[in-house]
C-alpha cells in the first residue's frame, strides 16, 4: 500500500499594498490544487504576507515550516516558486542543510522542484537560489538608483499630501498649492512663531471646524473609494486635529519645498524640491528651531500651570539656590489671597508677588525694546544664519554638480568619491552651525513692541506669546533675597539678565 505524502503549503509575497493578502491567497490555492491532484495530505498552510526575505526579515510562518521539518511532520514543502521560500543566502544554506538531514523536498507549482536528499538536488537548489538572490539584488539596486535620481531631480518620494494638488502621476506629475490647506499650514507656522502654543493652535483649528489632514483626504475620495475602504475594514479618520499632528505639520520640510534624501543617515542631504513652497525657508528654519529646542522637552513630565504664568518653569530663577520659580495661590482668612512666585526647589527660599513681578518685567522689556538698537539686537544671529544658509546652498550645489559630472562621464567614480568625502563634512558642519544660529521667533510678531504702542501690544498678547518673546531675547529674571523685612515689593532686588 502506497504511503501518502505529507505536505505543508507555504506562500509569501514581499509587498502587499492593499493589505488584503490576495497574492498569498492565490499562491495557496494553486498549491492546494496541486496537492489534491497528486493525492497528498496537507498538514498545514502557512503565509508570510508583505514580508521581504532578501535581507533576512523575520518570517513567522517560515519558522513554523522549519519546526515541522525538524519534527519529521512533513515529507515535502509545496511553494508557488522556490524563491518564495529561499531568497536569502544565509537562510538558504541553513534550510538546504536542514531539509537534507530530514530528507524533505521542495515542490514548486511553477518552476523547478528540488530533491534535497541528493547532492544534485542540493547543488541545483543552491545554484537556482543564487540566481533568485541576484535578481532581487539587481532589482534593489535599480530601485535605489531610481530613488537617487528622483531625489536629485527634486521630486518627492511619494505623495506630498496636505497643502497641494497633484496633477498627473509618476515622473510627469506636477503640483499646485491647495489654497485652503496651504493657508492652514501657513497659519499654523505663523501662529507658532508668534508665540502661540501647540495646544492653543490645535484648539483653535478644532473650534472652528477645520478638517484634519486625514479627514480632508477622506473627503476628497469618491463615494465608491470610501465604501471600498470601509468594506476592507478601514475606518473613516477622525475629523479633529491633535497636538502631535499640528507639530508634524509645522515641521514638514516639504512646506518649504525641501526634499530630504536618506533622512537620519550619515549621508542625509537636503535638496530643493520642484513643487511650490507654502512657506519660506527662513520661516521653516525658525519653526524647526522653536519646536525642537531642548527647553521644550519635558521628558514625559508636565508641570501644572506651565503656560499659565509669565515667569514660571524656566524664565524666573531663585537668587538663593538657583531653583526655578513656580506660581502659588494662597488663600488668607479675612484677607485677599496671595499670588506668588516661589522657589520650586525649596518654597521657603523666595516669594514675591506675581502681579508686581510681571508688571516690573513688562516695564523692563518694553523699555529695552524701545531703544534704537532693539531690532538689530533682536536679530541676534539671524545675519549669520542667512550667511550660513547661503554657504550651505553653495556646498549642496557642488555635490549636485559633481553627481551630474559623474553621470555625464566627465569625472570617474574615484573623483566623485574624493569630492563627496571633502565637501560632505563641510556641508554637515555648516548646516549644524546654521541650525544653532537660527532665531525661532518671527520678528514681524514683535516688531510692534519696538514702537510707541508697545504697552498696548504687550497687553493684547497671550501668556504664551509673551513667554516666547522672553525666551527669544534670552531674558532671565532672578529674585534676590530681601534686604528688609515686612510687606512691600523691592524692585531693586530683582535682577534682569539678557543674552549676550
Amino acid at each position: 500500500m502506497a504511503v501518502t505524502e505529507r505536505v505543508a503549503l507555504y506562500a509569501r509575497i514581499s509587498e502587499d499594498g492593499t493589505g488584503q493578502a490576495v497574492g498569498v491567497g492565490r499562491q495557496l490555492a494553486e498549491g492546494r490544487q496541486l496537492a489534491e491532484t497528486r493525492g497528498w495530505e496537507v498538514v498545514g498552510e502557512f503565509t508570510d504576507n508583505d514580508i521581504s526575505a532578501l535581507k533576512g526579515a523575520h518570517r513567522p510562518a517560515y519558522q513554523q515550516i522549519l519546526t515541522l521539518v525538524r519534527s519529521g511532520a512533513v515529507d515535502q514543502v509545496v511553494v508557488w516558486q522556490s524563491s518564495r521560500l529561499l531568497r536569502n543566502r544565509r537562510e538558504r544554506a541553513e534550510a538546504i542543510e536542514l531539509f537534507a538531514k530530514h530528507r524533505v523536498g521542495i515542490i514548486a507549482v511553477k518552476g523547478v522542484s528540488f530533491d534535497l536528499s541528493s547532492a544534485y538536488g542540493r547543488g541545483q537548489a543552491s545554484l537556482m537560489g543564487e540566481f533568485d538572490t541576484m535578481e532581487s539584488e539587481v532589482k534593489a539596486e535599480r530601485i535605489a538608483a531610481a530613488a537617487v535620481h528622483r531625489a536629485r531631480s527634486g521630486r518627492p518620494s511619494g505623495m506630498l499630501g496636505y497643502g497641494w494638488h497633484q496633477h498627473g502621476t509618476g515622473a510627469k506629475a506636477t503640483w499646485t498649492v491647495h489654497e485652503r490647506e496651504g493657508a492652514v499650514v501657513r497659519e499654523i507656522v505663523d501662529r507658532l512663531l508668534a508665540g502661540e502654543t501647540l495646544h492653543g493652535v490645535t484648539n483653535s483649528l478644532n473650534d472652528r471646524g477645520e478638517p484634519s489632514p486625514e479627514a480632508a483626504w477622506w473627503a476628497a475620495l469618491s463615494e465608491d473609494e470610501r465604501q471600498e475602504r470601509i468594506d476592507a475594514g478601514k475606518k473613516p479618520p477622525t475629523f479633529t486635529w491633535g497636538k502631535t499632528a499640528v507639530k508634524k505639520m509645522a515641521l514638514r520640510p516639504s512646506n518649504a519645498a525641501l526634499r530630504i534624501h536618506h533622512r537620519g543617515r550619515p549621508t542625509q542631504e537636503i535638496l530643493d524640491g520642484v513643487w511650490p513652497p507654502l512657506i519660506s525657508r527662513e520661516k521653516h528654519d525658525r519653526v524647526v528651531a522653536l519646536l525642537t529646542a531642548p527647553t521644550r522637552q519635558t521628558n514625559g513630565t508636565k508641570r501644572p500651570g506651565q503656560r499659565k504664568h509669565l515667569l514660571s518653569w524656566g524664565l524666573g530663577e531663585c537668587g538663593v539656590c538657583g531653583g526655578k520659580l513656580r506660581h502659588s495661590h494662597r488663600e488668607q482668612a479675612g484677607r485677599k489671597p496671595l499670588d506668588l512666585y516661589i522657589c520650586d526647589a525649596r518654597s521657603a527660599c523666595i516669594g514675591r508677588s506675581s502681579r508686581d513681578l510681571d508688571e516690573l518685567t513688562r516695564q523692563v522689556v518694553i523699555k529695552r525694546l524701545s531703544e534704537p538698537d532693539a531690532l538689530d539686537w533682536l536679530m541676534g544671529d539671524d545675519a549669520e544664519a542667512k550667511r550660513l544658509a547661503e554657504e550651505s546652498a553653495v556646498l549642496r550645489q557642488r555635490l549636485d554638480d559633481a553627481a551630474a559630472a559623474f553621470a555625464a562621464g566627465a569625472i570617474d567614480v574615484s573623483q566623485l568619491t574624493t569630492i563627496t568625502a571633502t565637501v560632505k563634512p563641510m556641508l554637515d558642519d555648516v548646516e549644524r552651525r546654521h541650525a544653532q544660529s537660527v532665531s525661532h521667533l518671527d520678528l514681524d510678531a514683535i516688531r510692534p513692541l519696538c514702537g510707541p504702542e508697545a504697552g498696548e501690544r504687550w497687553e493684547s498678547m497671550t501668556i504664551g506669546q509673551k513667554r516666547a518673546i522672553l525666551e527669544s531675547i534670552g531674558l532671565r529674571v532672578i529674585i534676590l533675597p530681601r534686604v528688609r523685612r515686612g510687606p512691600g515689593f523691592e524692585p531693586d532686588r530683582i535682577k534682569f539678565e539678557w543674552r549676550q
